[in-house]
């Protein structure tokens, strides 16, 4: 039996140095506070296992003995839960206490276990029991650190749980390794201060160091990003996991809510983030009229009053003054009579131009003056294509080179996350919904959905809108109900990003005949 312990003891130390090691290499790309406390727990359970196992095979000693229960009754289990704090916390106060505690905790003991001499000095080769040889005080000292450590573990199990209802995925990740981490440091505790077979006591401090390596190596293992190095500032350097946390949050929420930290609205008083999939499509935003006071009536109008600042146009010497421009959609009139501009010949605006010929191609803001007069009689047909959206490209009023974009034009960009084995799904549901699009909707301006080279499971859809009200008819048509709808099965992230075009030049892509 006793060899039987020893090669389980020397096992159990070389799965616990091993584990060490790979927590410093670890801790070299990111200086987490439980890497470095679950370091020390690890390094205790590597020398404790090593003087069980040279115990068993050379006898015990009072050195012996003092370095076991230092390491394994006192460290092991004491940093373990000093761990679980640093991981779990948020605030700074909560992780500043947990160290103040286990630092002095560990001094104080340390020095008493180390100074204060030994009631019986009389060891063998079996595993010595702790209350047989500690005087009076360094035993209730070992019971409050013992109690300390099984207090915070059981409570750092609460808050994990409590946090992965609510919480994100890595949430989900710290409840896991707190799962694994707190059995094995209860088990440990109760082997230190029950009589506890010496085989399994032995077995129980290498399966603690065992729950560390697996909880570092698979629940808290850094997240990979596939977009990591091709958008990342810097490839050699990795954000800590609360940083990486702090940054994905950042990303989720939506432009208007980022503001500087003194003017955030607490937590508390935020709007719930609100889940597609659990609202009727009359409840979704994207269906939901705002009253109209609560409208901005511009693009560039702040909500509660007053504008956005915007650059200045910039005047050139060798071109002549623009002639005004033409509103061609239903958005730029009703927001020109909110206004007050009431002079104005609605009906003549919204009149399509006088056909002055065939159509031999797209015609960009920008072309030539006028067309050519072919003077044909009946007219012909088009040679052209017609593309939804073309006629703002079209105007009554030819524009030169430099007029400038409608301040209407609504624009977004949106960057989903499919599931692994879901891209032709949502490839064929997105060609779906372009091409319904493209048929049934003139105030779409652009609709492409793309797929990213360097992320296969990333799509990109980049949308342009003749203006907010376009936007709002393009949400309520049914090929987009479809489309929200369908893909809630396949996408694991969505981030929505609003646009303003500055400068464009758009062409009709090229296709193919099949």
């Amino acid at each position: 039996m006793e060899i039987l312990v020893a090669v389980i003891a020397f096992a159990g130390a070389l799965l616990a140095a091993v584990a060490a090691g790979a927590l410093i290499q670890r801790l070299r790309d990111d200086p987490e506070g439980w890497l470095v406390a679950w370091t020390v727990a690890v390094v205790a359970l590597c020398l404790a296992l090593g003087v069980i196992g040279l115990g068993y095979l050379i006898g015990f000693g009072g050195v012996t003995f003092r370095v076991y229960q230092v390491t394994g009754s006192l460290l092991a289990p004491l940093w373990l839960a000093v761990g679980l704090v640093q991981l779990l916390s948020e605030k700074a106060p909560p992780r500043f206490l947990a160290w103040l505690a286990g630092i002095a905790l560990s001094f104080v003991t340390v020095v008493i276990m180390v100074w204060d001499p030994l009631k019986n000095q009389e060891m063998g080769r079996s595993l010595p029991a702790a209350s047989n040889h500690w005087n009076l005080f360094p035993g209730y000292l070992l019971i409050a650190v013992h109690a300390v450590a099984v207090l915070l573990m059981l409570a750092m199990l609460v808050v994990a749980g409590i946090k992965w209802r609510n919480g994100d995925e890595y949430d989900t990740d710290n409840l896991h390794a707190t799962v694994v981490i707190v059995p094995s440091g209860l088990a440990l505790v109760g082997a230190m201060r029950f009589a506890v077979p010496p085989l399994f006591t032995t077995a129980l401090l290498a399966v603690a160091g065992a729950a560390v390596w697996y909880t570092v190596l698979r629940p808290l293992a850094p997240y990979e990003d596939d977009d990591e190095d091709d958008f990342g500032p810097d490839g050699d350097e990795r954000l800590s996991r609360r940083e990486e946390r702090s940054q994905r949050r950042e990303e989720r929420v939506p432009r208007d809510e980022r503001m500087p930290r003194g003017d955030r609205v607490p937590r508390d008083e935020r709007p719930m983030p609100l889940d597609e999939r659990q609202m009727t499509p009359g409840d979704r935003p994207m269906f939901r009229e705002e009253p109209p006071g609560d409208r901005p009536m511009f693009r560039d109008e702040v909500p509660g009053g007053g504008r956005r600042g915007m650059p200045e146009p910039m005047q050139a010497a060798d071109l002549s003054p623009a002639p005004p421009r033409r509103s061609s959609g239903l958005g730029d009139l009703v927001a020109e009579y909110r206004a007050g501009d009431q002079e104005v010949d609605y009906a003549a605006r919204m009149a399509p131009p006088p056909d002055a010929g065939p159509s031999t191609g797209y015609i960009m803001n920008g072309a030539p003056p006028q067309r050519p007069d072919y003077n044909l009689s009946p007219p012909a047909p088009g040679t052209g294509a017609v593309f939804p959206g073309a006629d703002v490209f079209t105007p009554a009023q030819q524009q030169p080179g430099s007029g400038r974009l409608s301040p209407t034009i609504y624009g977004l960009l949106t960057v989903f996350t499919i599931m692994d084995g879901a891209g032709d799904a949502f490839d064929r549901l997105a060609e779906a919904t372009v091409e319904a699009v493209r048929r049934g909707e003139p105030d779409t301006l652009v609709y492409a959905c793309h797929a990213v080279k360097s992320a296969p499971l990333q799509r990109i859809v980049y949308e342009l809108y003749r203006d907010e009200v376009a936007y709002r008819d393009h949400q309520r048509q049914p090929h987009v109900e479809r489309f929200v709808n369908e893909r809630q099965t396949m996408v694991l992230a969505t981030n929505v990003i609003e646009l303003d075009v500055n400068a464009a030049k758009v062409v009709p892509l090229p296709t193919v005949a099949y």
